[in-house]
């Protein structure tokens, strides 16, 4: 059976240690309360079972010899032992009513900062990770930590208190007896740590391949109409079957051995029980070591009492283990590097005052690049123009591969960039550069002059309006999505970026017009419509500089004949960059850029590339120059 490395113990540790940090920091007056409920209620219950001693010694036997019917004193020794067990139920009930609210706090809270940090890590992280898996650790195994929390971790609290009250009783009730009951425990614990080792491995693993199973159902399930399309309906079922049956071996393995743990345990349990019968009987009745038939009576309830805490951590095992292993793969995502930001200069509202750029709160149409210079203690303001400058850029999406080579291009205020080339030749990678999705190897890249390093990212894309290709609607309505691109904006904005977009009239005519609820990513709606709602949320947002990536490419010709016409309205006044494999959408770019693996080999206006008769050439016409 596989074991844990050094590496892979020290992480288990380590993620044991940060949530009983989570636990405490934030709910440690809730744990005191509980600390103190269950010493209370051990206590009760130990004193309850000491008392048995008294109640058959001093109450029972006598009355059985002398035949008394007298019950007055057994009554009260009764009574005596019924509170001591209500106030145990109390503390025990209060002690789990106060761990099922730290358990739930804690795991919201766990996932609040799961989701805060997802929210700062950069898109590579996203690229390199199937959305599926990522949403296993949100459900799977911050599931798993439930039960350790509000059940397991009070319950081996209680167990340790248990074993230690219990065990100083039995020594005062019978240190013979308490020898033959230690040499079952160490047996016991024995083979708990022994499955311990053997099956922590095959939880971590059983986790790993839920992520996978996990990630396998989101992909088929979103890419359902490519499977159906190409029969691939076997293929799939294979693929999935597969890793299905490595969930199945993992998760069997795991649970083979926790499951098995209990009833051994039980049964040596009852080994300990019957030897301590045996043993305490035979000093009982030949009235060895004073050992009293009432003192027996309270010892074998002393015995179920110190076994049955090591019965209860060892099946809390399995799902302290299990969440072990979701507990790693938790803070893993807290863990990971988040998008730095190191830049400084802001992006604010502006308006000109006697010759010179004012920053003001108020929305003017006018931005400005605010830039505070430490050394010198002064603020100075740059209008933003939508001036993008690439000098001598290159990327590479891993260290050994450049993807982007030498990268030189310019973009004034105003114009129209388009890029085009084949698939993979690098076109949305210079435009998630601008964004700063990626960030550079090599070279600069200057916005109005400043260096995007220098600009916080958040200013920097709010600057930027963008369309993707892949068109995402979130759940809401079609003015609630539009508004995405401005929370603050009123009615008539909504209404006049839809117009600005040629969307309105297909609004009006669902069934609910601009409060009709979008859901499943809008699925209710065509391609062409959730194109044409992209496009209105980044009019919306009203950004001087503009990025399309194949904004029109899911929509046919007569409404990209219309689309058109608002997108040119749109793109006037604002630097533009377009990706586009439909070339007649370009036509009119003040500079055409022509890619190929990486590099700019053609530059120029449509009429000036189609003169050279090169590439631009080739794949606008279709055919080679006098060919």
């Amino acid at each position: 059976m596989p074991k844990l490395t050094k590496e892979q113990k020290a992480k288990r540790r380590g993620a044991l240690g940060r949530v009983f940090k989570y636990v405490g920091q934030r709910y440690w007056l809730h744990l005191i309360i509980v600390v103190i409920s269950i010493f209370v209620g051990v206590q009760c219950n130990a004193k309850g079972t000491a008392f048995m001693q008294t109640l058959v010694d001093d109450y029972i036997t006598p009355m059985v010899k002398s035949g008394s019917t007298d019950f007055t004193g057994l009554a009260h020794a009764i009574k005596t032992i019924v509170v001591y067990y209500a106030v145990g139920i109390v503390a025990t009930y209060l002690y789990n009513y106060l761990m099922i609210y730290v358990g739930q706090g804690t795991l919201r809270d766990l996932r609040d900062d799961m989701f805060e940090k997802m929210e700062d890590l950069p898109i590579r992280y996203f690229d390199t990770h199937a959305h599926g898996d990522v949403m296993s650790i949100y459900t799977n195994d911050i599931d798993t930590m439930r039960q350790m929390i509000s059940q397991s971790f009070p319950q081996i609290f209680n167990s340790v208190i248990s074993i230690v009250t219990v065990f100083i009783y039995m020594v005062m009730t019978s240190w013979a007896l308490t020898i033959v009951s230690i040499l079952m425990i160490v047996l016991i614990a024995f083979t708990t740590a022994k499955v311990a080792g053997s099956s922590g491995n095959y939880f971590r693993k059983q986790q790993q391949s839920l992520g996978a199973v996990n990630g396998n159902i989101e992909e088929i399930m979103n890419g359902q109409r490519v499977v159906k399309v190409f029969c691939h309906e076997q293929e799939a079922i294979e693929k999935f079957n597969e890793l299905n049956e490595e969930l199945y071996n993992n998760a069997y393995k795991a649970n083979r051995l926790a499951n098995s743990l209990g009833p051994i345990n039980m049964q040596m349990g009852n080994v300990s029980y019957v030897a301590c019968a045996v043993v305490g009987g035979t000093l009982a009745i030949n009235d060895w070591m004073g050992l009293t038939i009432g003192a027996l009576i309270a010892f074998l309830q002393f015995n179920r009492s110190f076994n049955m805490p090591i019965f209860q951590v060892s099946q809390q095992f399995q799902s302290i283990v299990l969440a072990m292993a979701g507990a790693e793969r938790v803070f893993d995502l807290i863990d990971e590097t988040p998008e730095t930001d190191e830049g400084y200069v802001m992006l604010v509202n502006a308006k000109e005052e006697n010759g010179q750029i004012v920053e003001c709160k108020e929305r003017t149409g006018m931005w400005a690049w605010k830039h505070y210079h430490k050394a010198e203690g002064t603020t100075t303001y740059v209008k933003l123009e939508g001036d993008i400058v690439f000098d001598d850029v290159d990327f590479a999406y891993n260290p050994d591969k450049t993807v982007l080579h030498n990268i030189k291009l310019f973009a004034t205020p105003g114009q129209k960039i388009a890029f085009v080339g084949a698939t993979g030749a690098g076109k949305t990678t210079i435009t998630n550069l601008i964004n700063r999705f990626y960030d550079i190897a090599d070279g600069k890249i200057r916005y109005d002059g400043i260096n995007i390093n220098k600009i916080k990212k958040a200013d920097l894309r709010h600057s930027l309006g963008i369309v993707l290709q892949d068109t995402h609607l979130f759940t809401g309505t079609i003015a609630d999505n539009i508004r995405y691109g401005k929370l603050d904006a009123t009615e008539e904005e909504v209404i006049a970026a839809a117009k600005l977009a040629n969307a309105d009239s297909f609004i009006r005519r669902l069934p609910n017009g601009y409060d009709t609820v979008i859901k499943g990513d809008g699925g209710n709606l065509s391609q062409g419509q959730r194109q044409l709602l992209a496009i209105a949320r980044a009019a919306i947002a009203d950004p001087p500089v503009l990025i399309l990536d194949e904004a029109t490419s899911s929509i046919d010709t007569r409404t990209e004949k219309i689309v058109q016409d608002g997108m040119d309205k749109l793109m006037h006044g604002r630097t533009t960059f377009v990706i586009a494999h439909r070339l007649s959408t370009i036509r009119n770019s003040d500079c055409i850029m022509v890619l190929d693996q990486g590099r700019i080999i053609e530059r120029g206006s449509h009429d000036e590339l189609i003169k050279e008769g090169g590439k631009y050439y080739q794949l606008y016409t279709g055919k080679i120059q006098n060919a």
